[in-house]
């Protein structure tokens, strides 16, 4: 298979933004407020959180309408930045 034959997101599209961190207070919601910035249309329904078996990490999942590539590069960039986010899938 090569990259033309390589499936391509059509857009606009719902699309979950996978957010794991070190588990602290306000953890959700910094990582809601920088979703919002690219995704303004995020409500509470669209958040699942997971706390780790011992409750060091939090997994976050955010479904958003993704608009383009450029709206989700950003917001992997930003999200990236916030030092208590470890990956960002």
């Amino acid at each position: 298979m090569t990259d033309t034959d390589a499936p391509k997101i059509e857009f606009p599209c719902r699309y979950p933004v996978k957010i794991v961190g070190t588990n602290s207070i306000d953890f959700v919601a910094r990582v809601t407020s920088i979703v919002r910035v690219h995704a303004p249309e995020l409500t509470e329904d669209d958040v699942s959180i997971k706390l780790s078996s011992g409750g060091k990490y939090c997994s976050t999942t955010c479904e958003i309408v993704a608009t383009g590539e450029d709206q989700l590069r950003a917001l992997h960039e930003e999200l990236r930045e916030f030092d208590a986010v470890s990956m960002v899938l």
